[in-house]
């Protein structure tokens, strides 16, 4: 241990914890002792440091050349196919208000495709992610002050009047040895084609039960939930299925007491959802409710994919609320913070309307929101083809930005 003189006493010098201050000792004209360290240690610490850039840099220049390509899911085959798939055959006939921010395709991708797929023309753009997302400021909506100022207009159902049916049962289908009920029934181009008009009419329009005996098709509620949804005259819905989702309940002091005593407020949801949910505080209390919600509890889901399965209280609300008049749709990821009634005034009395829905914050085109799916690997991309070439037999057209009140061909 090497010892060194303060205030003429000898202490023990301390070395550092690499040792490379091994010292070499000498006096200066004072006679004190300096220390000076070896040369070895800067060496060393300089060569690391060179070593250090120079691995670096060369990292650095491969990228920049060669680029980082990951290999994610469902790109290797079909990464220049687009398309879409949307499931808008049903028409609602009470007047309909969807809010929505998800996409116009349902689906989950647990299929993929390899092999041969379809090539519509439209490939996928090899473009960077943005370094600044695009920044979205929600519209001001003339909304009246207050639900007492409405006032439902006499002629406010002044449309093309007419009387709908719905198949609610299917016979097993002659020469089909393998026949299957399904929940949207066994339904032809033809008879597709012709539900399109508004005429009186027998169609199909899901919750189609198979011959005595065979099972359910799926989507069944219990029986006092059927005579809830049968009193509901104005009705807000949504739904979360698989557990994709959290509960976000209705801002309760911007809805009225007016329309917390005559709105209904349904969340549909499986058995899944709903032991999760508990988990996370959103208890229903005796009567079903967490919050302004109303708890229906959905058994025997229809399809496997559960973005396809909440298409059924989306588009098919006039089914599940007979004697409803007005429907307004919130999508899960959505919260409402505004009272029905003044939505209902604005977007439907006020403009003579029956059929309102929401505008996309980002994208205005079908053919946009293709490439979009496809980049998102949402649904099996054969499928979403074939669905989309369908849509463009029908005259599906590209929207014109020029004029955007024209509306689409159908």
């Amino acid at each position: 241990m090497a010892l060194y003189r303060h205030n003429s006493e000898s202490l023990p010098e301390r070395r550092d914890f690499y040792g490379a201050v091994i010292r070499s000792c000498d006096r200066n004209e004072n006679g004190l002792r300096f220390r000076r360290g070896r040369k070895f240690g800067r060496v060393t610490k300089r060569r690391l440091s060179a070593w250090t850039f120079l691995l670096a840099l060369m990292s650095l220049i491969y990228f920049s050349v060669f680029g980082m390509k990951l290999p994610f899911h469902g790109w290797q085959d079909f990464g220049a196919n687009i398309s879409i798939s949307n499931f808008l055959d049903e028409n609602p006939v009470e007047p309909f208000i969807s809010i929505e921010s998800s996409h116009l395709l349902p689906g989950n991708n647990q299929n993929t495709i390899g092999g041969s797929h379809y090539r519509l023309g439209l490939e996928v753009p090899n473009k960077q992610k943005s370094k600044h997302r695009k920044q979205h400021i929600p519209c001001e909506v003339g909304f009246v002050e207050s639900v007492d100022d409405i006032v439902e207009p006499k002629d406010a159902m002044n449309f093309t009047q007419f009387s709908i049916g719905y198949i609610n049962k299917e016979e097993k289908l002659y020469g089909h040895d393998t026949y299957e009920p399904r929940f949207g029934g066994h339904q032809t181009l033809k008879e597709r084609e012709n539900s399109f008009y508004a005429r009186n009419q027998t169609l199909h329009c899901g919750f189609v039960k198979g011959p005595k005996g065979s099972p359910s098709t799926g989507f069944d509620v219990h029986e006092n939930d059927r005579k809830y949804m049968s009193t509901c005259r104005i009705v807000v819905s949504s739904c979360i299925f698989g557990s994709s989702d959290f509960m976000r309940r209705p801002t309760k002091k911007k809805i009225s007491e007016y329309s917390q005593k005559n709105v209904c407020f349904a969340m549909f949801m499986d058995e899944l959802t709903m032991t999760k949910l508990s988990l996370e505080g959103h208890v229903a209390d005796d009567d079903g409710y967490v919050g302004l919600w109303k708890i229906v509890v959905v058994r025997n889901l229809p399809y496997r994919d559960m973005r396809k399965t909440g298409k059924v209280p989306k588009f098919l609300s006039h089914r599940l609320f007979p004697s409803a008049r007005y429907s307004i749709w919130i999508d899960s990821k959505m919260r409402l913070n505004t009272d029905p009634m003044l939505i209902l005034e604005y977007f439907l009395w006020r403009k003579g309307a029956e059929y309102a829905i929401s505008n996309h914050y980002d994208r205005h085109c079908v053919w946009e929101e293709v490439l979009q799916n496809k980049r998102l690997n949402k649904y099996n991309h054969r499928a979403i083809d074939e669905q989309f070439q369908f849509y463009q037999s029908d005259g599906l057209t590209k929207f014109n930005a020029s004029d955007e009140s024209t509306p689409l061909p159908s």
